[in-house]
């Protein structure tokens, strides 16, 4: 008699990349943790010959729920925590913070709801 050992749900999900046409569309375990996630979609995109080009560097990304909050996922958290199938991946932003006087660069977790919200910010002048 085999044993098998049980991995967990597979999940197909659904990963839109900021700045890219079409989202990424591939199956993961649902105990898979978020950094292999982002790894597996970077590597995807790189295949495929997207534009923008990316880093293949996983710390330079942020993942978020298409859904369930403004938070990224910790590198460390299960895909499938969430229960969602539906992500988004940015870039993490680097932002001038002002200390003492001068400017200084950090990677910023302002997330992907900002950057649309800055990418959306139209004025409107009436006539």
């Amino acid at each position: 008699m085999s044993i098998k050992k049980v991995k967990g749900t597979r999940l197909l999900i659904t990963v839109n990349v900021l700045g890219s046409a079409g989202p990424l569309r591939f199956v993961v375990n649902e105990n898979d943790k978020v950094a292999k996630v982002v790894d597996t979609a970077l590597k995807q995109y790189g295949r495929e010959g997207r534009l923008p080009i990316l880093t293949s560097n996983v710390n330079d990304f942020l993942l978020y729920s298409a859904s369930a909050g403004m938070d990224a996922l910790g590198a460390s958290d299960s895909i499938g925590s969430l229960g969602v199938r539906n992500f988004i991946l940015c870039k993490k932003q680097k932002q001038a913070v002002m200390t003492e006087g001068r400017a200084q660069h950090g990677n910023g977790k302002r997330g992907w709801k900002a950057w649309l919200t800055k990418s959306f910010n139209f004025k409107i002048h009436s006539h």
